[in-house]
């Protein structure tokens, strides 16, 4: 039974990113109640995993310098606030461990979003797009703002294995 409660205190994670980037990419808005559901389920996940307090309080530190830094891309307009807010989030499940690979794995997801974004707002395909749903012709609008949060989970999904929870668990395959 405890790693049924495991696998579901674990599955937060994903769902949680994959739930905030539909919703940018739908709406362009990362409601507050998915970041919050990430910070306080991470407690639960860490005392099931058996993180330690040294590294307990690692997360804590990477999760505070990653708001900071988000709250520093917000303030200079290249994130919007639910963006910063998941970015922090998620910074906190991952941990020392996982954190440059999430960094490096976000930019590179954010590289091709903005790159697959120009393409959908070209010329060439926007008038294709347009007949498509209003959220998705609402995405090849070319003042439109760039739904961040799709990198943001994408860098947060492929850096979770190389996490602490995730490797206090022993990956999916231990569960």
């Amino acid at each position: 039974m405890a790693s049924v409660l495991q696998f579901a205190l674990l599955m937060i994670f994903p769902a949680m990113v994959v739930v905030g980037a539909l919703r940018d990419l739908t709406s362009f808005t990362i409601p507050n109640w998915i970041s919050a559901v990430l910070i306080l389920g991470f407690l639960p996940a860490a005392l099931a995993g058996g993180v330690s307090l040294e590294a307990f309080g690692g997360h804590l530190l990477v999760g505070f310098l990653a708001l900071v830094a988000g709250m520093g891309m917000f303030a200079l307009r290249w994130i919007g606030g639910g963006d910063a807010k998941l970015f922090a989030a998620a910074a906190l499940w991952l941990g020392p461990a996982a954190v440059l690979p999430y960094v490096l794995f976000t930019a590179c997801a954010g590289g091709a979003l903005a790159m697959a974004l120009l393409s959908l707002r070209s010329p060439l395909f926007r008038p294709y797009v347009m007949a498509g749903p209003a959220w998705f012709g609402r995405l090849a609008d070319p003042g439109e703002n760039v739904p961040y949060g799709v990198a943001i989970a994408a860098g947060a999904l492929f850096a979770f294995p190389a996490s602490a929870l995730m490797q206090a668990w022993g990956g999916l395959a231990g569960i």
